[in-house]
């Protein structure tokens, strides 16, 4: 009964008429920054920060909020359209919604995707509500085996499930894991792999990864291979989604749901985990011509379940922000600065210190989300209209916005070089049948993962032992055993059943 009180406390406050406008401006504007390739929201936060000097905290907060939120869903128009996500949240949208768009259902792939945006975020938003306190003293049960052993699940999915070859896609993933290695050490501070250039000190960002593997790419690809691309295949032939597209959309949009929320929950930080396991969990249980329209006509369940683990994560990421202070990704780091411009530090604390500022912004997460809904499914039609831009003028846009993405971030002209260096990548990669999306897993992820490697290690005093030890961690060690073996024994039982019914009729 003391959350609901808080929670219509937060509300009364939350509907107040500046606060719902600043509710309004800040998803509309997220979610146009989230169009924009190159662009994110932790870009779009930081360089309204300055704007926390002038507005109330909890008028700011909202505003931000809606920055966060609608940006993670403005990320997956120009995946689904363009095939250029401007997170790497979307790159797994991109991969289903794109293909989707150029057979004529791109309007079903952006229905489904701001649905599932809203059931997901919404239903996280409860478990933030509810179980916030409650979530995040598990979370803080899990150590450094465990994380390590959860990102190893990560690559080991990724790398086996994108693509036509597990090697190919352990190959990938090495590339990601290579490039994560270059700039200084987390623990020495010692240069590793930088070739003596001081701009890579810092290691090279993931912005201009996954631009340069995805937007720059796609471009120099078309340019490179495709030719004339035939107006037909952007045809647009329906806006809104069939009866059969809601049947096969609301299983995925629960299941990624039930992913993506835990995982937000959790302080390892990033959406490319839930998104990728959802994007396996869908192929996985897809059959017949459902099965086969994943990497071909594009599958509807592959836009769907990411999606809602997408948006399902970062709402529950809010927990771990303001339950124990900890930012699990780049905007929420930018969201804990905004924070500490007020002299506010999130923590165990925060629920009875500034009670009234958490309840209405966790208030004004229901608003926004019902916001996003309304703002972006009647809109369908015009950012499909999109398609209609002709190929060479659009592509030459996207390059525009590439590079003012990329160099406005530290106004160097070196990323540039970097950038296209990275996109000729993305061409090669493309054009020998090598899957993008693990290298920028690897690079997310390979740090962390290496982080959370020597920390398990030191707890065990130099044993390797430590992994087997904890219940949780030797779980996760059997699923990423199951899932690099049960595919390839099933695999070679189907192959000798097929050679041995020939045999069998002889008979």
């Amino acid at each position: 009964m003391d959350i609901f009180n808080a929670l219509m406390a937060g509300f009364a406050t939350a509907i107040t008429p500046v606060n719902l406008l600043w509710a309004l401006v800040g998803c509309a504007l997220g979610t146009a920054v989230g169009v924009l390739p190159g662009i994110g929201p932790a870009v779009a936060v930081a360089m309204l920060l300055p704007i926390t000097a002038k507005v109330d905290v909890t008028a700011s907060m909202i505003f931000f909020a809606g920055i966060y939120y609608g940006a993670m869903y403005g990320g997956s128009t120009t995946s689904i359209l363009l095939n250029t996500p401007g997170e790497t949240a979307s790159m797994v949208t991109a991969m289903e919604g794109n293909k989707m768009a150029k057979s004529g259902r791109a309007g079903a792939a952006l229905a489904t995707a701001a649905i599932g945006s809203f059931v997901a975020g919404t239903f996280a938003t409860v478990v933030v509500t509810l179980f916030a306190p409650y979530v995040a003293d598990f979370a803080v049960k899990l150590g450094p085996p465990e994380y390590f052993m959860l990102m190893v699940l990560a690559f080991t999915t990724v790398s086996a499930v994108l693509g036509q070859s597990s090697l190919r896609g352990m190959t990938a993933l090495f590339v990601g894991l290579a490039a994560g290695c270059i700039g200084m050490d987390q623990i020495s501070g010692a240069a590793r792999y930088t070739g003596g250039k001081m701009e890579l000190l810092d290691g090279i960002d993931i912005v201009l990864v996954a631009v340069g593997l995805f937007a720059v790419a796609e471009v120099l690809y078309a340019a490179m291979y495709e030719g004339k691309v035939e107006e037909s295949q952007n045809k647009l032939t329906r806006v809104h989604m069939t009866k059969l597209d809601w049947k096969r959309s609301w299983p995925a949009w629960i299941r990624g749901t039930a992913l993506g929320t835990p995982f937000g929950c959790i302080p390892a930080g990033g959406t490319e985990i839930p998104t990728f396991l959802s994007y396996a969990t869908e192929k996985k249980l897809a059959k017949g011509e459902n099965k086969a329209e994943f990497g071909g006509k594009g599958a509807i369940e592959g836009v769907a379940g990411p999606e809602a683990a997408n948006n399902a994560t970062v709402t529950a990421a809010l927990i771990p922000l303001l339950t124990l202070g900890i930012p699990t990704s780049n905007t929420t780091a930018v969201l804990l600065g905004a924070f500490q411009n007020y002299g506010i530090n999130p923590g165990p604390q925060l629920f009875t210190s500034s009670a009234a500022l958490v309840w209405a912004l966790i208030a004004s997460l229901y608003i926004g989300n019902v916001m996003l809904l309304v703002l972006n499914l009647p809109m369908v039609g015009l950012w499909v209209k999109l398609l209609k831009i002709p190929r060479p003028q659009l592509y030459a846009g996207i390059l525009i916005f590439a590079t003012v993405g990329a160099y406005g971030m530290r106004q160097s002209a070196f990323d540039l070089f970097l950038l296209y260096g990275i996109g000729v990548l993305g061409v090669i990669m493309r054009r020998f049948d090598f899957p993008t999306a693990p290298v920028v897993v690897g690079m997310i992820l390979g740090p962390l993962a290496e982080a959370q490697m020597r920390n398990a290690v030191s707890i065990g005093e130099g044993s390797w032992w430590i992994f087997l030890q904890r219940p949780m961690s030797l779980t996760l060690i059997i699923i990423v055993l199951a899932v690099l073996i049960v595919p390839r024994v099933l695999k070679r039982m189907s192959a000798s059943k097929s050679e041995a019914e020939p045999v069998t009729s002889g008979v």
